[in-house]
C-alpha cells in the first residue's frame, strides 16, 4: 500500500473532501485507512452496568485507502506516489516535486 502509517493525507471524495489528517491505523487486506479526527459518526452507547447512563460517542470510522492521497512533506500539495530504489531500500517519491517522502 502506498500509505503508512503516521503519513499527512487528503480525502479526495465524500462528506470530509478537501480536509487533511493523520493515519492512525492501515488495514491493507481490506484496503482502508483510519484518520485521527476525520469521517467521524455518532455512535449510540447503551448502558452496560446498573445506575450507568447511555451516551452518545463520537467514532472515527475507516475509509476506502484510494479516496486519500498523501500529502508531500516538501510541497505540501496531495500527490501520487513513485517509488525509487536507493542503496538497495525501495523510498517512496513525491510525482509532483521529486522529493523523497519519509516514512
Amino acid at each position: 500500500m502506498h500509505i503508512h502509517k503516521n503519513d499527512n493525507v487528503q480525502i479526495m471524495t465524500g462528506k470530509d473532501k478537501g480536509k487533511q489528517g493523520k493515519v492512525t491505523k492501515v488495514d491493507v487486506r481490506a484496503g482502508k485507512l483510519l484518520l485521527q479526527g476525520l469521517n467521524v459518526f455518532k455512535k449510540h452507547k447503551r448502558a452496560t452496568k446498573q445506575g450507568e447512563k447511555g451516551q452518545i460517542v463520537e467514532v472515527s470510522r475507516p475509509i476506502n485507502a484510494s479516496n486519500a492521497m498523501l500529502v508531500c512533506s516538501s510541497c505540501g500539495k496531495p500527490t501520487r506516489v513513485g517509488y525509487k530504489l536507493e542503496d538497495g531500500k525501495k523510498m517512496r517519491v513525491c510525482k509532483k516535486c521529486g522529493a523523497v517522502i519519509s516514512s
